[in-house]
């Protein structure tokens, strides 16, 4: 039924991946961040169907109801981009446009870096072109923030894990309120620290309500997916992190490489995101990166959570992004 979301498993490298799937058209494949899952994009899947695409949104592997490998170096940007274009050949397709959001930025970023003849265009929510290694090396991480870092943090064998699995509706509740434009600290975002003989959660303490964009239900939503691995409900999802400077060794050839392709960016002026890089320090011009690049979107009051906190911009953006691609050739 094309009016429904349908969802299925299909086997891409050796893993069980879950998808969820609308319309016809031009394939568009969503990519989530941390700690989502296909979820997030619940709000683009009926406007983006109506349009005239193929809208597939996957659980990622170590996310929701795909398969979790228990090797934490099966996490690395390379399969993850391996992942990407073994859907696309799955699913029938020889091309798609990629559109991530937080880690699932830097997956659609590099994806396309290495793949241009497989991805159309690409679009990077929350996380801007940083290549090639898609983050920024933990070394570098480490000399501007110090231990407490929240990647650093997130290194550590099995804490992160266990915080986090102990109440897992609870959990999702505090990160995704406590990074949101709605949190008060946020009007100047700054680098997620946890200071000293502190825990993760101790920085994102319980909220006393939700915001407009964020029901129960949906944290249900989450927390059930999440759920399906039991005590190791994170740990899939944190081993993304515990790559970052394995990533920089496996892509160290692709140094100077960029996005050749038609690229769109889309950020709140309230995400954590945009605070990165360090006192006095500026980023590249993502255009030396992604020449193709369209004008970026800022979305005043956004926080982290782009797609969520602001459906309706974020789908215009996108709407307008692929309209320009049916009407000029790539490239």
């Amino acid at each position: 039924m094309e009016n429904a979301v349908n969802h299925r498993h299909v086997k891409v490298n050796g893993l069980r991946l879950h998808i969820a799937e609308q319309g016809q058209g031009p394939l568009v494949v969503l990519l989530h961040g941390w700690p989502e899952s296909w979820y997030s994009w619940r709000h683009q899947f009926a406007p983006l169907a109506a349009a005239g695409y193929r809208v597939v949104a996957l659980d990622q592997r170590g996310y929701g109801r795909s398969d979790q490998p228990e090797d934490v170096s099966a996490y690395t940007l390379l399969h993850l981009a391996g992942d990407v274009i073994g859907l696309i050949r799955e699913l029938g397709e020889e091309q798609a446009i990629l559109v991530g959001h937080d880690w699932g930025a830097p997956v659609a970023w590099v994806t396309t870096m290495l793949r241009p003849d497989v991805v159309r265009a690409v679009a990077g929510l929350s996380v801007p072109p940083i290549l090639p290694t898609g983050m920024v090396p933990l070394s570098v991480s480490r000399a501007l923030y110090g231990e407490g870092f929240y990647q650093i943090y997130f290194q550590k064998p099995g804490v992160a894990d266990a915080e986090l699995a102990k109440d897992i509706p609870a959990s999702l509740r505090r990160v995704l309120v406590g990074a949101s434009g709605d949190n008060p600290r946020n009007s100047r975002p700054q680098p997620w620290i946890i200071p000293d003989g502190k825990t993760l959660l101790d920085t994102v303490p319980e909220p006393p309500s939700l915001p407009t964009w964020l029901t129960e239900a949906d944290i249900q939503a989450y927390s059930d997916d999440f759920a399906r691995h039991g005590a190791r409900a994170f740990t899939g999802a944190l081993n993304w992190y515990r790559n970052i400077d394995r990533n920089a060794e496996l892509l160290a050839a692709f140094q100077g490489r960029g996005i050749d392709v038609p690229a769109l960016y889309v950020v709140g002026d309230r995400d954590m995101v945009t605070s990165l890089g360090g006192p006095g320090r500026r980023r590249t011009d993502p255009r030396k990166v992604a020449p193709h690049l369209r004008t970026p979107v800022i979305l005043p009051g956004c926080g982290h959570w782009t797609q969520q906190e602001r459906p309706a911009e974020v789908n215009t953006a996108l709407l307008g992004f692929l309209a320009q691609l049916d009407r000029a050739p790539t490239g």
